[in-house]
């Protein structure tokens, strides 16, 4: 499972990268795959890891306010694995080259 995730604590600036800061914290504690971007980051693992960090992560980024934006998007294909890199290299092998990262 894929799982794309972003949250903003509300009420507490423009800057976000130390509240970030603590939510990567939490998934490289996790052990799981993910994949920061500059909009959210997508973590792989079974639904219960999945929805265990994304729970630490809110639960860590309610600390800063009273009120959190969330938005979850999953992406669920039953036995496979190892999507975070897979479904890019799936593009790249029909483009014939490397997507810029």
């Amino acid at each position: 499972m894929l799982a794309f995730f972003s949250m903003i604590p509300l009420g507490t600036g423009v800057s976000f990268s130390s509240k970030v800061a603590d939510s990567i914290r939490i998934i490289e504690e996790s052990g799981l795959d993910y994949k920061m971007t500059a909009m959210g980051t997508i973590i792989e693992g079974d639904w219960a890891e999945v929805s265990g960090v994304i729970g630490r992560c809110f639960e860590a980024m309610r600390k800063h306010s009273e009120r959190v934006s969330c938005t979850i998007k999953i992406d669920d294909h039953a036995g496979r694995s190892g999507r975070l890199t897979g479904k890019i290299a799936s593009v790249e092998d029909k483009l014939g080259h490397e997507v810029r990262k």
